[in-house]
This record gives C-alpha cells, sequence and structure tokens, in this order.
C-alpha cells in the first residue's frame, strides 16, 4: 500500500524551540576531557585549551544550548575548585564516572568560553545533592552579578571583568537516584529553598529548571507540581532509549541482532506517551503550560565498546542513532507548546554522540548528520501533517513504518522531515500538499540512509553514513510523490 499525508502549511501548531536541538557535556569519559578540552600547551589546533575541530563542527549544527556539568556529576561538583590559577586547583576523584583522577582544569571559565565559542547559551546544573544553598547562590552571583561584591572580585581577580549572561539554571540533577536519593516531597521542598537563593541580579532573568522525573515516574511530576510550579520555569524529564535491561546488559551499539533494532524504534516512539502522560499532570497545575518540559537527558544508551572503561559510556554511532533522533525530533516538535528544550546524551565520545575523537582525529556521527540535517526547522512555526502509513512489523508487533513533522520558516519556505524505520522495506508515501502557492514551487531533498543495520562511520572511513542529495520524489500539482529508503531519513524542502 501507498502511505497517505495531508501537509496543511496553512494549520500552525505552535513554534519548534531551537532549544529542543540542545546537547549536554558531562564531566563523563572523554567527553570533557579529550573531548572538547585539550589544555592550551596541546599541539591539537585549539583556543585557550578548546578543540578547534570541535567548535567548528558544532556551530555548523547550530547548538543552541549546551548543559553542564552534569548529570550525576553535578551533584558532587564544587565550583570553587575550578576557578583560579589551573595548577592551584583541587584534584578529586570522579567516583561516578570511571574512578579517574578530574584536575578542574575545566570549570566555569572555561565553560563560558566554549559557549562564548559556540555562540550558545550555557545551561549550569547546581549542585543541591552534597552542595550547600550558599555554594549554589555564590555561584550565580560569581557569574552574573555585575557590582561590588565578594564573588563579583573574586572573579574580576580571575581574569574576568563581566559578568556573563545567564538563563539557564537547573536546581539539582536525578535527585530521585544519583543526586540523593530523595522522595519528591523531600526534593520539592528542598527545591523551594534553593531556588530562593538563586537571584536575578542586574536584569539578567533566570530560567530555573527543577529536577523532574525519571522516564514514567508520574507521582514525582504530581508532587513537584502540585507543590512547587509557582517556583520554577521548567521541569525535567529523563528517558534513555535501550533495547536491553539496564543492569543485565543494554546490547551492542554494533553487530546487534536484527530483533533489536525493532526494539530500540519501539522504545523510542515509546517517549511519545511519556511526554503525554507527565504532559496531563502537568497541564492540572498549569493549564497556560507556563512551565517548560526540559527533557535534558535522552537518546541510547549501549553497552560500550569492547575494552573501554565500562565508566567511561563509549559507544559507537550507526545509522540506528540517526533514526532514533529523528523519531525523537518528530515528538518533540508534536509537543512544542509544552516542550522548550532537550539535551541529548552527549555531546563528544559518550552515549549518543554527536562526534567521537581519537587523539587529533575527529569523526561526525550519523547522529550529528541527523542534527545538522533538521537545523532548519530551528524556531520554525510547527505545520500539521498528517500521515496514514502503513505498519512496520516484527515478530508479531507493529509500529508506524512512517514518522513525520514539517514547519515553516520565516519566509514561507516548508520543511518536511520523514523517517523510514522499517529496516528493510522501502515506503512510498503521497503528499498532499494544502495551504501552498504549488504554482512554481519548487522541491528538493536530502537523505541520510546506509544498507546495514550497523552502518557507522570510522577513523579509517568517516563517510561511510553521510547525508546525500535526494532525488527519488515527484512533485506534480499539489502531489509530492515520495519514494523513502529502508531505514532512511528525509528532509524535504519547498519553496
Amino acid at each position: 500500500m501507498k502511505h497517505q499525508a495531508i501537509l496543511n502549511s496553512d494549520i500552525e501548531k505552535g513554534t519548534i524551540n531551537k532549544n529542543i536541538y540542545g546537547h549536554f557535556a558531562e564531566h563523563l569519559g572523554r567527553c570533557i576531557y579529550e573531548g572538547i578540552w585539550v589544555g592550551e600547551d596541546s599541539p591539537i589546533p585549539n583556543t585557550k585549551g578548546i578543540r578547534n575541530d570541535v567548535v567548528e563542527a558544532l556551530k555548523n549544527i547550530n547548538i543552541p544550548v549546551l548543559r553542564w556539568p552534569g548529570g550525576c556529576f553535578a551533584d558532587e561538583y564544587h565550583w570553587k575548585d575550578g576557578i583560579g590559577p589551573r595548577e592551584d586547583r583541587k584534584r578529586m576523584v570522579n567516583t561516578h564516572w570511571g574512578g579517574v583522577v578530574e584536575n578542574n582544569h575545566f570549570g566555569t571559565h572555561e565553560f563560558m568560553q566554549l559557549c562564548e565559542l559556540l555562540a550558545c547559551e550555557p545551561y549550569i546544573c547546581g549542585n543541591v545533592g552534597s552542595g550547600t544553598v550558599q555554594e549554589m547562590s555564590e555561584w550565580v552571583e560569581y557569574m552574573t552579578f555585575k557590582g561590588e561584591s565578594p564573588m563579583a572580585n573574586l572573579r574580576r581577580e580571575n581574569g574576568r571583568e563581566e559578568a556573563w549572561p545567564l538563563t539557564y539554571f537547573g536546581v539539582g540533577n536525578e535527585n530521585w537516584g544519583c543526586g540523593g536519593n530523595m522522595r519528591p516531597e523531600y526534593y520539592s521542598d528542598l527545591y523551594r529553598r534553593y531556588q530562593t537563593y538563586v537571584r536575578n541580579y542586574d536584569g539578567n532573568k533566570i530560567y530555573k529548571i527543577a529536577g523532574g522525573a525519571n522516564v514514567d515516574d508520574y507521582n514525582w511530576t504530581e508532587v513537584l507540581m502540585r507543590e512547587s510550579a509557582r517556583f520554577m520555569d521548567g521541569l525535567s524529564l529523563h528517558y534513555y532509549t535501550i533495547p536491553g535491561d539496564f543492569w543485565l546488559g543494554k546490547g551492542a551499539a554494533t553487530g546487534f541482532p536484527e530483533d533489536e533494532w525493532f526494539i530500540t524504534m519501539k522504545k523510542a516512539f515509546h517517549m511519545d506517551e511519556l511526554i503525554q502522560k507527565h504532559s496531563t499532570i502537568m497541564d492540572k497545575y498549569d493549564p497556560e503550560k507556563r512551565v517548560g518540559m526540559i527533557i535534558d537527558e535522552w537518546g541510547t544508551w549501549f553497552d560500550v565498546e569492547p575494552g573501554t572503561n565500562p565508566g567511561f559510556l563509549y559507544q559507537q554511532n550507526t545509522i540506528r542513532d540517526a533514526l532514533v533522533a529523528g523519531i525523537h525530533f518528530h515528538i518533540f516538535h508534536d509537543h512544542c507548546v509544552r516542550v522548550q528544550m532537550t539535551n541529548i546524551a552527549q555531546t563528544v565520545n559518550v552515549l549518543q554522540a554527536m562526534l567521537l575523537t581519537e587523539g587529533e582525529k575527529m569523526i561526525l556521527t550519523p547522529t550529528y548528520h541527523v542534527f545538522e540535517m533538521f537545523k532548519v526547522h530551528h524556531d520554525a512555526t510547527k505545520v500539521e501533517v498528517d500521515v496514514q502509513a502503513d505498519t512496520y512489523e516484527y515478530n508479531g508487533e507493529a509500529l508506524p513504518q512512517v514518522s513525520a513533522s514539517a514547519s515553516k520558516n520565516s519566509e514561507g519556505t516548508v520543511h518536511l522531515s520523514l523517517c523510514n524505520v522499517d529496516h528493510k522495506s522501502e515506503a512510498s508515501i503521497n503528499v498532499s500538499l494544502r495551504g501552498l502557492n504549488v504554482d512554481g514551487l519548487k522541491a528538493s531533498g536530502r537523505i541520510l540512509t546506509a544498507t546495514s543495520l550497523d552502518a557507522h562511520n570510522t577513523f579509517e572511513e568517516e563517510n561511510n553514513v553521510k547525508p546525500e542529495d535526494f532525488q527519488t520524489f515527484t512533485l506534480e500539482g499539489d502531489i509530492l510523490a515520495v519514494t523513502l529508503p529502508a531505514m532512511s531519513v528525509v528532509v524535504l524542502e519547498l519553496r
């Protein structure tokens, strides 16, 4: 059967916040050290210690916002250990991630410099688990206060005269788990207390994000919204796509069996149900949708690559990861009125990374390419697209074969993104175009696809999976007929 779709370019469904395409960099494995920070004396080309190739690659995907320093690391991080002359900074053991020594060479100044190089917004996660109210309060003062104060003066002593603009601040992370194993009632009270001292100085307005639920812990969302909604601007949600069992074996990133492809797609689509159910609870206490849902950890999580430190969470990245990213973005678009930011885990060398590095070498992953192709959706207006898709069936279970989303930019150009999640079969889809002047309408496209389930890029063959021009479509009148190869991500432009 041919799949059918109707694209109503004049039915607008909200704005796709560019921060939905946000990122996350934790002090974990080789994400910060080696991945982003090499130090000023490194032979690897850098700007004040930050890798030039990584900055250039991330700028090319218009990275909008970057979350730091964790993750679980955030609730053991004491920011004063990471300021001042680097040789004088405290060394610590990163107990969460691999038991390696953290020398604190990458701290607040280095992170803010990274965000300036990337022209992106910093999103800082504060320490509720093992930190004090005073410590969190002083960090905000250190970064954002322009006048005379102990912390502002300390910032100047450390070489930064101007205060930094800072919008996004998370008051704790995963406080139900590594951030303190708290009950929601207890964390909610702590959140209210800590956020009181996250001040707005000199016209800097902070968007305060409360630590939200893990996966389907709907009670956590209920308690936080009921008790603390009026003190927050955002509430987080964490969900990872794991084909296996978190503790017994997550599944391999490459060389995986056919059934794990299907299971991974099924788990990716589950994000929609989670957002719907958490949103319903949020709507009860916040019908105006003032509080944003912030999905600040998501992505695939597989077993680490053989021979690597299990605490470093280093995994390869395949065409399967690219499809997972595409599915997630379409779901986030569908919920763009509530979902105001997401941050994929993580930027370099960890989990579903954009980039992998090895010494001076760097490669782009299939996931990176989806971020690059989808940047046309940043801050665009979501328009209605209704797909009547056939199903993708495997071992008696079924999923929609085609996932789609469309947006319209400020010039009126429409972008339609499509994912064929079937690992074997192509999908032919007829898209009826409505609300568009089809006279003189031009269509062009790009595709990311592969012929093997675990196709990926390596340091020897860095372009195995990369976007190509897409040609298998026709535009006749108001019908756009598209043929999607198996396991493909396509973006079409209609102008």
